[in-house]
């Protein structure tokens, strides 16, 4: 893929750092819209001023939920949800209860994950919106067999995307788990590759893997190898 028009829109322009400041969201928003990214992912608090930076143009304001440790409640998460599409979220990329994975209680991490998918969609019809909802399943923590269930969770409360990871385990993507989430969700779900993903031949791998969208904050990087 030579085309980096089409791979920029391939991109989710990413800070989530915790020291990000007004002018950080500035330039995120403004390089967004110079190379045409899918859209820009910022922390809640500044989806509102991220919304505003980005009106009338075709960048999407993508936000987090539960982040970075999925460690919270389901209330919790959609009401977090609620506000963020209320404040102009278009996408919603949220943890799952990696814990409850592990225990293998696939029930709690399919309602937790439904607790935000319902948020989302009843939200979104207020705003006229349909918005993506995007499961962060934290691969570096979890087996080949707890990925694939989780990406059953997934794709049974009704989600658009399985993304990888979150950039703050232990870990970042891989193709191999990109592949394998792929195959589990097929062409019902897409899947997002995100961590770690700093240059343009990492990010072709891992769309040749099976993404369709990249988290990265390397994004001007990549398209401009």
């Amino acid at each position: 893929m030579n085309n980096f028009s089409n791979l920029a829109k391939m991109i989710d322009h990413t800070i989530l750092k915790a020291n990000a400041t007004e002018s950080d969201i500035e330039k995120l928003c403004q390089e967004a819209k110079q190379y045409e990214f899918a859209s820009v992912c910022v922390n809640p608090y500044w989806v509102s001023f991220a919304s505003n930076l980005l009106k009338d143009t075709n960048v999407k304001v993508c936000t987090v939920i539960g982040f970075p440790l999925g460690a919270t409640s389901s209330e919790s998460k959609a009401y977090e949800t609620e506000i963020a599409i209320l404040q102009g979220a278009d996408e919603v990329d949220m943890v799952i209860n990696v814990g409850a994975m592990k225990n293998n209680k696939t029930d709690i991490v399919e309602n937790d994950i439904l607790s935000v998918v319902n948020s989302a969609r009843k939200t979104g019809k207020t705003q006229n919106k349909n918005i993506i909802v995007k499961v962060i399943l934290e691969t570096c923590y979890l087996t080949k067999d707890e990925i694939k269930n989780a990406c059953i969770c997934a794709k049974n409360a009704g989600a658009d995307f399985v993304k990888t990871s979150t950039g703050f385990g232990t870990g970042g993507t891989t193709t191999e788990d990109v592949a394998l989430m792929k195959q589990t969700v097929g062409e019902t779900m897409q899947v997002k590759a995100s961590g770690g993903i700093r240059d343009y031949e990492t990010a072709i791998k891992m769309i040749e893997a099976g993404a369709s969208r990249i988290g990265t904050s390397s994004g001007i990087t990549i398209c401009t190898k």
